[in-house]
């Protein structure tokens, strides 16, 4: 059989087998992580994204061999760590993922050997406390105990005693932490007397996944969004009792515990599409989750399909329904030059940017759309030990933004806006959603 350089087809990704036992087997492991890095050694056309590729390749590069089987493979480990599962490889650079015949997922590699890893209990507590979200940030998003969270983020001393006793640096930006959380803020439902106008693709009725973000950092994002949907006659509904979508614990390799949420939220997501709603989560890694991650992990479940196929990002659903001419574009105001990020778990959707695409509706608006990785990946920009690598991941971006002279910048992930204006004196970053209720004027 020939074996061709490359592949033009789209990216077949395939399900992931994480319930066989050989998964977990530490031996096959090592011998397929040794395939793919021989295979990427031969091509290191992904050296320009996460810090996995340059570590990777610096190893073989100081072996004596200067080839992978020169790598001790005590080592891989230090790829793996790298990895923070944006799947921009193997969705936009991997010449070799299926239906070529080399079959490379990089990710879903990284992933198994994450999971062998926390099935090993090889993982600092650290990481595991900081990805239970729903434990943690209901803790914290208490009256009292939300004002000194805050406060200790802005302390220098506490954050240099932070970095010393749970391993957060000092220097990266934290999230802002409410004491009452959103889903107590906003009433239940907005719009409910609105006749909900279906198209093709959507219903014409809305359930907010607020995500754990929404309901506790970034209320704002989530008003704005109610805001946006319900000045276009979109009746919306919060959902109250979901859980955290997984994608902690997914990167973490905690592959039962997404389960676990997954069990949870499936039933609240469920009902809301029997009572005719779409579902949108204004967190494109939440999204991410329920549109590839979980139907990937569970392909056989009717219940995860359905899910899947109601499940939408806010700018998609948005650009549906201006397809359908059911989008006001009578806007009060331009927002002049925006410097727009292009967050990496929405560019692994394959649905465009739709982003860029609704803020263009707005008159006097002018966008510079920057597609590449901010850094941030949830816990890596917080981490003590990849913080510094983190920045300068995000450091073009940054630049990017600098040299756009923007009026306004922000990315759809509020992480990822975060790290960015960290970056930049006085640099605050804005939800492209609340960009378009300021261009609305509501």
């Amino acid at each position: 059989m020939s074996t061709r350089e490359g592949s033009l087809e789209a990216p077949d990704r395939q399900p992931l087998d994480w319930k066989n036992p050989e998964f977990y087997d530490e031996d096959l492991l090592n011998q397929e992580l040794e395939r793919a890095f021989d295979i990427c050694h031969g091509c290191r056309r992904c050296v320009s994204l996460c810090d996995s590729f340059p570590t990777l390749f610096d190893l073989i590069d100081e072996s004596d061999t200067f080839e992978v089987d020169g790598v001790d493979k005590a080592d891989y480990t230090k790829v793996v760590d790298q990895c923070f599962l944006c799947d921009l490889c193997a969705e936009t650079k991997c010449p070799y993922v299926p239906p070529h015949e080399w079959m490379l997922d990089f990710p879903h590699l990284m992933l198994r050997a994450k999971a062998v890893k926390f099935r090993k209990q090889d993982t600092k507590w650290r990481d595991r406390i900081i990805t239970s979200t729903d434990p943690i940030f209901d803790a914290i998003s208490t009256p009292g105990i939300a004002q000194l969270a805050n406060a200790a983020a802005g302390s220098k001393t506490l954050r240099k005693a932070g970095e010393a006793l749970f391993g957060l640096h000092q220097d990266a930006p934290l999230p802002y932490f409410h004491a009452t959380p959103t889903s107590k803020k906003l009433p239940g439902e907005v719009g409910a007397d609105h006749p909900a106008q279906s198209t093709d693709r959507t219903t014409g009725k809305v359930a907010i996944y607020l995500t754990c973000y929404g309901d506790h950092n970034e209320p704002q994002m989530v008003e704005d969004l109610v805001a946006v949907l319900a000045h276009n006659q979109i009746p919306v509904k919060l959902l109250q009792d979901a859980k955290c979508c997984g994608m902690p614990k997914l990167e973490l390799g905690d592959l039962k515990k997404v389960e676990k949420m997954k069990d949870a939220n499936v039933p609240v997501f469920l009902d809301a599409i029997a009572e005719g709603y779409d579902i949108i989560a204004p967190i494109p890694s939440c999204v991410l989750m329920y549109k590839q991650e979980l139907p990937l992990m569970f392909p056989d479940s009717e219940e995860v399909a359905n899910i899947q196929k109601h499940f939408f990002d806010p700018f998609e659903y948005l650009m549906l329904r201006h397809r359908a001419g059911l989008i006001d574009t009578t806007f009060a105001e331009g927002l002049g030059k925006v410097a727009y990020h292009v967050a990496c778990h929405q560019r692994v959707q394959n649905f465009g940017m739709k982003t860029r695409d609704f803020l263009g509706l707005i008159p006097d608006t002018e966008i510079t759309a920057i597609e590449r990785c901010s850094g941030h990946d949830g816990t890596y920009a917080v981490k003590a030990e990849t913080y510094e690598k983190a920045k300068k991941i995000a450091r073009p971006v940054v630049k990017r933004v600098k040299d756009s002279e923007a009026d306004t910048f922000g990315s759809d992930c509020p992480m990822a806006g975060r790290l960015i204006a960290d970056g930049i004196d006085d640099g605050e970053a804005k939800h492209p959603i609340s960009m378009v209720r300021q261009a609305y004027g509501i």
